[in-house]
């Protein structure tokens, strides 16, 4: 009896152990290798001997981005909350997913009532201050999520108000959004496929391109990085392509883990996503996660030693995907304990504050992944650096200009010469 006692709880702390492992807190040899070889290129300036040159960095080409709360559009913000929402937004991101704006559920909770003023003034933002924007979702199936006047109607209508539902909100941002998650989360539910089908995936990518034959559309799941779910949603990528589901790019969920997570099994997940040759975006980052004690018993404080974890964790998650040349963005899922479902998981504090991890993300994405040069032009008439993919403005002798470093290109050349 005893040795059954014991072999049970062995078992049940086994993945404990896995996690809080020192292989499993280590980051992968030539990291930092990496970092360099897939986020940095080459840009060349050519100018006359002796010339001064100024290289500054002005954004990343990698997205490093952030959920938009409805509250900040819709006017339930106070006026110095939004203000302060605002200044941290820019000065921390450079691209957004809509937090809730988009869901159907959020748009149409009663059928035939839609608002779009919420997603209208979150787009007229992003684009005024030059932010790539993702639509977050045009469906979504898990049953809980999806409106009781839809689960009523029989096939035929259920099929017609799909169809409407994608092409009116394709037709009417038409080339707005940078890009859509078509339907979340089906391996974990799918209410449409159900009733439906299994080709109504392709139907609703369809759809999505009568209003906008441009649309990038997206899959979005939770618990693949973690290793958990990576099976299933591999099988399920491939069935979709076999069945010519226009996939543009793979999202992946970033919050299903503890206080802390697995480097091998992300770095595991983000490499078998990679078969696929399409773009990978971490869509919904907070660290700790959905499995930590502070979700799952709403803990709203941390001691200062758990921030000081916090901040080096979210660190580690952030360089792992950096370094990972399929994954082309990181967005988190709240930065403001004010509107963030795991509130210690932010950057600042209820009262705007920074957190440690605040100061750790700003000393990453803009000072250690940063590129800033000065310097004098060779006796070659060249003079070449190596720099974060981004938009750089590169100034010779008191004249600018302004340019875009890319990695699908590698390198560039700005030409002070004619």
């Amino acid at each position: 009896m005893k040795k059954n006692i014991l072999l049970i709880l062995l078992i049940l702390l086994i993945p404990m152990l896995l996690v809080l492992s020192p292989d499993a807190r280590a980051q992968h040899a030539g990291i930092d290798k990496d970092i360099t070889r897939y986020r940095k290129g080459e840009l060349i300036v050519k100018a006359k001997r002796g010339d001064q040159v100024t290289i500054e960095q002005m954004r990343h080409e990698f997205w490093f981005g952030c959920a938009i709360s409805n509250g900040f559009i819709d006017g339930s913000m106070s006026e110095n909350d939004r203000r302060q929402y605002e200044e941290k937004f820019l000065k921390n991101f450079n691209s957004a997913v809509t937090e809730n704006a988009v869901k159907w559920l959020s748009m149409e909770r009663e059928q035939g009532q839609v608002n779009y003023a919420t997603v209208d003034g979150m787009l007229a933002w992003a684009e005024k201050n030059n932010i790539p924007l993702r639509g977050h979702n045009l469906f979504w199936g898990i049953h809980k999520f999806v409106q009781p006047w839809l689960q009523e109607m029989n096939d035929d209508e259920l099929r017609q108000t799909l169809q409407k539902r994608a092409e009116t909100v394709t037709k009417r941002y038409r080339g707005r959004f940078a890009e859509y998650d078509l339907n979340n989360e089906m391996v974990h539910g799918n209410f449409y496929e159900e009733r439906l089908g299994p080709e109504i995936t392709k139907q609703m990518a369809q759809w999505a391109h009568n209003g906008d034959p441009t649309a990038k559309l997206y899959l979005n799941d939770y618990d693949i990085l973690t290793g958990n779910k990576l099976p299933e949603y591999m099988a399920q990528i491939r069935k979709l392509l076999a069945q010519g589901v226009p996939i543009a790019g793979i999202g992946v969920q970033g919050h299903l883990h503890t206080d802390t997570f697995d480097r091998g099994e992300l770095k595991r997940a983000l490499d078998s996503l990679a078969v696929f040759k399409l773009p990978i975006r971490i869509t919904e980052f907070n660290m700790p996660g959905q499995r930590s004690k502070y979700h799952r018993e709403k803990i709203p404080t941390m001691t200062p030693e758990e921030e000081a974890l916090k901040a080096k964790e979210m660190v580690d998650y952030y360089k792992i995907c950096f370094a990972h040349p399929s994954v082309e963005g990181i967005l988190m899922w709240g930065f403001w304990e004010g509107a963030n479902w795991i509130p210690v998981s932010s950057l600042y504090k209820r009262d705007w504050s920074p957190t440690p991890a605040a100061e750790a993300y700003e000393n990453l994405i803009f000072k250690t992944w940063w590129t800033n040069f000065s310097g004098e032009v060779r006796r070659s008439g060249t003079l070449s650096i190596s720099a974060f993919y981004g938009k750089y403005k590169v100034t010779v002798n008191g004249k600018s200009k302004e340019v875009a470093l890319e990695k699908k290109n590698g390198k560039l050349v700005v030409d002070f010469t004619n």
